[in-house]
């Protein structure tokens, strides 16, 4: 039933944007003045400019239309326009997403950015239509963290055999297990409710998830392994998309765009922000022994990175300068 409701108002959002000015619906997981948000808040703005008021985008955020997985979902049928995910839900669905979601793969933001503005980032976004998506951007999320309830991780054999929230993918769960622990996956919405009660022992994120998500008043030790930069994604339907006049595509693309640097400003300026805030709170900030973790990788690299294809992009990512 809930796919035949899914389906009629795909079918009638394609009418209406065949014909005439649409208002693009886009999902969130985050709250109100998140740095994800508030870019693709900006980027409607801008493409209300670039179409003289044709296009904008309505901005449904606090999973109000389901986690990261329904809204690919969703996305992908034409019954959402655009939704605004974590790369890592996307990993089982286009092989290519699973290069930039490898532990320990960039050495600093300023690499990562440097990779996913350029050759290679352009072809993971394009390696998504196939699929049902139009890759139009990437967005910052920080480098992952450990973070605990009960204990400490400053090394790698502290995690063996906690019970950690990952996300909903294959990879996710293997980084994790790669490191000793019992992966755990579960939407972000139920995580804040495990912690407390111990259903898991811990979680993984970067420091504006920790904060505003308020894991940091059930979790307090928070350990920086920063074992993933994996970024967001900015996904439109292919669907929806094929029915726009290539003007509009084009503002679309162009709007995105511009939203990134805008974006960035805010994250950066997030991250200070948040690690005050959860310092305050009564988190405790742990250096680990980085090493230890990513000795444990290797396991990760085989099973993922069998292709060819992939390999070759492993290496131009760590050859980039």
């Amino acid at each position: 039933m809930k796919h035949k409701i899914l389906a009629a108002a795909a079918a009638a959002l394609l009418t209406t944007l065949a014909a005439q000015a649409a208002e693009f619906r886009s999902s969130d997981i985050h709250p109100d003045g998140y740095p994800t948000v508030e870019a693709v808040k900006f980027m409607g703005e801008r493409l209300k400019q670039l179409t003289n008021g044709k296009h904008s985008i309505r901005v449904f955020n606090n999973s109000a239309l389901g986690s990261e997985k329904d809204t690919i979902e969703q996305t992908k049928i034409g019954a959402l326009a655009m939704t605004r995910v974590n790369i890592a839900p996307m990993n089982n669905i286009c092989p290519e997403t699973q290069v930039p979601t490898m532990p320990f793969l960039f050495r600093s933001k300023d690499h990562m950015r440097k990779v996913l503005d350029g050759p290679v980032g352009e072809e993971i976004l394009a390696a998504c239509a196939p699929q049902g998506f139009v890759g139009l951007a990437y967005y910052d999320s920080g480098a992952r963290n450990l973070y605990t309830a009960k204990k400490p991780v400053r090394a790698l054999a502290d995690a063996k055999g906690m019970k950690v929230r990952v996300q909903q993918s294959d990879l996710w769960v293997a980084l994790l297990e790669a490191m000793g622990a019992n992966a755990t996956p579960m939407p972000f919405g139920e995580v804040y409710t495990a912690l407390k009660t111990g259903l898991v022992d811990g979680a993984e994120n970067n420091y504006p998830s920790y904060e505003s998500s308020r894991h940091f008043e059930v979790a307090k030790f928070y350990s920086v392994t920063e074992h993933s930069m994996a970024p967001e994604m900015l996904l439109f339907s292919k669907r929806v998309w094929d029915t726009l006049p290539p003007d509009d595509q084009k503002a679309l693309r162009q709007a995105a765009r511009e939203s990134v640097p805008y974006m960035r400003k805010l994250w950066d300026e997030r991250e200070e922000k948040s690690l005050a805030a959860v310092k305050a709170g009564g988190a405790e900030i742990i250096q680990v022994d980085k090493a230890s973790f990513q000795s444990a990788m290797k396991p990760v690299y085989d099973r993922f990175i069998k292709d060819d294809k992939l390999k070759a992009m492993i290496k131009r990512v760590q050859d980039t300068r």
